[in-house]
């Protein structure tokens, strides 16, 4: 039976700065390692949660976030990750990591809402990212 390389991937539970977008020092006494979808209502909710946690531990705190889109729930998940991973390449990961989780808790619960078409939310997304 063959095996898909991201099973043979190695895999922690504390930030890998090689693979992972951290925030804080490496060396922090405090890890939080978040698996996250843009999509998700839920790591919607958590958001400005871990931004107050953040801003709490200041130093002391290692924060590492990883993408993990859902994509048999969330249509958007994958195609977000991607925009957030090719910021990523530009050094600014966090930025549109921001950017993204502002939006969609703009949009009333989701990105997929009849109250944000398609089109008019990656138009504010984009509008926004280069305002940056």
């Amino acid at each position: 039976m063959k095996r898909e390389a991201s099973a043979l991937a190695p895999k922690s539970a504390l930030p890998m700065p090689d693979r992972d977008h951290i925030q804080g020092p490496i060396d922090a006494p405090i890890a939080l390692v978040e698996y996250g979808d843009y999509e998700c209502p839920y790591c919607g909710e958590a958001y400005p949660i871990v931004k107050a946690i953040q801003e709490r531990l200041g130093d002391r705190l290692c924060f590492a976030f990883r993408n993990f889109p859902l994509v048999n729930s969330h249509p958007h998940a994958e195609h977000v990750a991607e925009a957030a991973e090719a910021a990523g390449t530009q050094g600014r990961f966090w930025e549109m990591h921001d950017l993204l989780y502002r939006a969609y808790c703009s949009c009333a619960g989701g990105f997929s809402q009849r109250s944000a078409p398609g089109r008019q939310r990656n138009a504010f997304i984009f509008h926004q990212w280069c305002a940056l």
